[in-house]
């Protein structure tokens, strides 16, 4: 059955990074599955509040990606830098999408709403009430909790509000899609009906992120040929990277070993200033790659890193980079305990848990691998073997195309009984 389905979301591509890959991966997906599929977001401009030179001095734009059509609003935009100007950006679109994108989007029939941001709540609720549909309220992090955690929301008044937004709209929502177990599980402990959530996690496309020859990608991306540890992903508060500058700073007396940084985020700067006043000449920082050149990336790194800062809230996390490292057979030290830990150490066998920022711990498990390359291909081989059979894009897009059926054959039943009720009056 086609259906026309709206996302909303304040991140998509050409921008790089983990919710940008998951909702234009779902939005593609489901285009190819038949339905009409449109997407309501801003301007291109994450992390850095550039927009590009095609995107600016527009009230509101269309554009048609991979069989998606795409309606991009105005709203606020900041560099993801600090506090309070990145907020006043997610509230901007959060309120004003709704309005501004209302003609545009049509009469969707469900609303997909991505958080993070949480604001994004409050476009998706005005869309669903004035059109309505339901909507599916997309968890990948418990905001405001994580932001309290991280010492970033200290304002006793703006937690209040930010609280009172999550829980009504957790209510509010006809269906909850949870990323993770982890997040699954909180939001039941809270109080919420467990038919009410629905589990769907991080995956890959296993056609395009797939085992690939190391000499060749290195010699495509211009990569020296020395024993390579890759970052690749977003440099942010949350994921401790300053411990594998620690980590390099201990392995400056090995010049065999390299460490590689691609991505961009509100951390950057910083690491980049701590590895030039620690004179490190072991690592090298790059640009944000296409998403479509990560494969190479990914298959020119000898181990490639999953880390995050230590804390109860990061058990529950499972980062997308995490899957596709495993897709493009290519071993992970992991820096995540809990749920990633639960999935790519015990049971995929495709990594090696290393204590959350711990730079000898990490600096012991690199030297282990380097000094026992058969194990890195081993593990390599296993990720491979797991994804392809449970966490395959395609796969998890077929099981989101059958809960959003039987939500609105729920919907549908609903209407069908209160029309019956009313005529019989």
């Amino acid at each position: 059955m086609v259906t026309d389905i709206l996302l909303i979301t304040s991140y998509y591509p050409p921008e790089k990074g983990a919710a940008m890959v998951r909702m234009s991966e779902t939005a593609k997906r489901l285009a190819q599955r038949g339905h009409q599929v449109i997407v309501l977001t801003t301007v291109p401009n994450y992390p850095t509040g550039a927009i590009p030179f095609g995107y600016r001095n527009r009230l509101i734009q269309e554009e048609k990606r991979d069989g998606v059509r795409v309606v991009r609003v105005w709203s606020f935009i900041s560099a993801h830098k600090g506090f309070l100007r990145p907020i006043l950006s997610q509230v901007s679109f959060g309120c004003l999408a709704a309005f501004l994108g209302w003609r545009a989007i049509g009469r969707p029939a469900i609303i997909l709403v991505e958080s993070h941001p949480l604001f994004n709540a409050v476009s998706g609720r005005l869309l669903s009430w004035g059109k309505h549909c339901p909507f599916v309220f997309v968890i990948s992090d418990l905001w405001p909790e994580s932001a309290i955690q991280l010492g970033v929301l200290r304002n006793k008044m703006l937690i209040w509000l930010a609280e009172r937004l999550e829980w009504s709209t957790y209510l509010r929502a006809s269906l909850i899609w949870a990323l993770s177990e982890g997040i699954r599980n909180t939001l039941i402990k809270r109080g919420l009906n467990p038919e009410h959530i629905f589990l769907l996690t991080n995956g890959a496309d296993t056609s395009k992120f797939c085992p690939l020859p190391k000499k060749l990608a290195r010699t495509e991306l211009g990569w020296e040929d020395r024993f390579t540890i890759l970052y690749a992903g977003n440099h942010g508060l949350s994921h401790g990277l300053i411990t594998v500058i620690d980590a390099a700073e201990q392995m400056q007396d090995r010049p065999e070993i390299h460490f590689i940084f691609v991505g961009d985020g509100s951390e950057k700067v910083d690491l980049m200033a701590q590895a030039r006043g620690r004179h490190l000449t072991n690592v090298t920082f790059l640009d944000p790659l296409p998403h479509e050149r990560m494969p190479s990336a990914l298959a020119a790194a000898d181990i490639c890193l999953v880390p995050m800062r230590k804390g109860s809230l990061f058990e529950g996390r499972l980062p997308l980079k995490m899957f596709e490292v495993m897709a493009c057979a290519r071993p992970i030290l992991l820096g995540v305990d809990g749920e990633a830990r639960q999935l790519a150490v015990q049971e995929a066998g495709a990594a090696i848990y290393v204590e959350p920022e711990n730079a000898e711990a990490l600096v012991s498990a690199i030297l282990y691998l380097y000094e026992h390359p058969s194990e890195s291909q081993v593990l390599g081989q296993r990720g491979r073997a797991y994804v392809e059979e449970r966490f395959d894009r395609d796969r998890l897009v077929a099981e989101l195309d059958a809960h959003l059926a039987a939500l609105l054959e729920r919907v549908e039943n609903a209407r069908t009984r209160l029309s019956g009720r009313e005529r019989g009056k």
